[in-house]
């Protein structure tokens, strides 16, 4: 592994650590990141033919290896443009159903400028899925259900993060990233 990946890694892991689980904006990632069960995977191309490729094959590892439970695809040199990684990623969810794995896995998606349908870019409440790159996450569908059906009031976790990204602010999340970005370990 390059320096360089180690880095994007070790980016990843503070965006993980201090925004995802330090704001509790998703409740199911703790036990997960702290068991070490969450594989890296740095594209350092630009090739998107090679990206959909590395997509299919962390699949079938997702499919073989039950010690990895998610997968993180991380892009820091491409899909910089917004509509360049909706198509990526629509693109990415149509080789999903290709392989047959509907059902099985999803993907979720997360971005520096991610922007919801109908928010503005100064809505604070986009950093639920603002990151450090561009990057897909692999999801276990059955990891998904196991994990809803033992939380209460899981319909209410987004209505609770918009309200707490709005309450903590745009100039404090991109404060925040700014930080992570800025970490060197």
């Amino acid at each position: 592994m390059t320096p360089s990946e180690q880095l994007v890694i070790q980016h990843t892991k503070n965006w993980i650590e201090q925004v995802v689980i330090g704001l509790n904006l998703c409740p199911f990632a703790a036990p997960v990141f702290k068991a070490n069960r969450i594989a890296y995977l740095v594209m350092e191309d630009s090739d998107t033919a090679a990206h959909l490729q590395r997509l299919a094959a962390c699949l079938a590892d997702l499919e073989n290896t039950a010690t990895i439970e998610t997968s993180l695809l991380i892009y820091p040199e491409t899909y910089g443009q917004f509509d360049d990684y909706l198509d990526f990623l629509e693109i990415s969810n149509s080789l999903l159903q290709e392989l047959n794995y509907t059902g099985s896995y999803q993907l979720a998606s997360f971005h520096p400028d991610y922007l919801f349908e109908g928010s503005t870019e100064d809505d604070a409440s986009n950093y639920s899925n603002r990151s450090p790159y561009p990057m897909l996450h692999l999801l276990r569908e059955r990891s998904i259900e196991t994990a809803i059906s033992s939380y209460p009031d899981v319909e209410r976790v987004p209505d609770n993060n918009i309200k707490k990204l709005r309450q903590i602010g745009l100039e404090k999340m991109q404060s925040i990233i700014r930080h992570i970005l800025n970490e060197r370990s």
